[in-house]
């Protein structure tokens, strides 16, 4: 009996001590999309189509980070003429990127517990990457899924890989969703789901 209570006030304790040495990052996908045949005229198209769509993380200002293009676009890289961004956005306004109704965007949110430790290396990364952008943005480069990539790698919280190993394998935001999807389903993470509106065909999970 004595023994069970030591065991139940360790698993307590422990608890307690997660909870108060532990936070919270959100990744917020954006979905890929297109008009449906029938509103076509009415409905704009949105840059990548079905296999767009746009990705960032939120730390605990409410504020979400993500990796755009600035400039003139960039088919490859170039390391010395960087057209490129890191940028922070309510989530309103990210919600909004696509289009001016962010309540008819489908997009889901990953809530990944991570320890202060690297909440505060998340906040160093951020504070970096908005000063001064690591990388340039190109189509056959770094474009927001990889960059998001490249930052949870960081963490620790996905495998770090090479810039260009990042950049060939998470080609687009659907790549690192996949992987993220995944985790999250082996670590009992909560995933919030949004459907979009009914108006465009969606970027699927698969």
């Amino acid at each position: 009996m004595k023994r069970q209570i030591l065991t139940l006030f360790f698993c307590i304790f422990s608890l307690l001590s997660f909870s108060q040495n532990a936070t919270t990052i959100k990744v917020h996908f954006l979905y890929g999309s297109k008009p449906l045949k029938k509103y076509k005229d009415t409905e704009s198209k949105w840059f990548g189509g079905v296999l767009g769509g746009h990705v960032g993380i939120e730390g605990d200002s409410g504020m979400v980070l993500s990796f755009i293009h600035h400039g003139k676009f960039h088919w490859f890289a170039k390391k010395n003429s960087r057209h490129s961004l890191y940028a922070e956005h309510s989530v309103k306004s990210f919600d909004g990127l696509m289009t001016r109704n962010a309540d008819s965007v489908k997009r889901a949110i990953v809530y990944i517990p991570v320890t202060l430790q690297q909440k505060q290396q998340f906040d160093s990364i951020e504070s970096a990457y908005l000063k001064q952008t690591p990388y340039d943005y190109a189509f056959f480069g770094m474009r927001c899924g990889a960059a998001t990539y490249e930052i949870l790698g960081q963490l620790n919280i996905l495998p770090r890989y090479s810039i260009s190993k990042t950049s060939t394998k998470i080609f687009y935001p659907e790549k690192l969703r996949k992987r993220l999807f995944k985790k999250a389903a082996h670590n009992s993470w909560q995933i919030e789901r949004y459907k979009g509106s009914p108006t465009r065909k969606w970027e699927k999970d698969r």
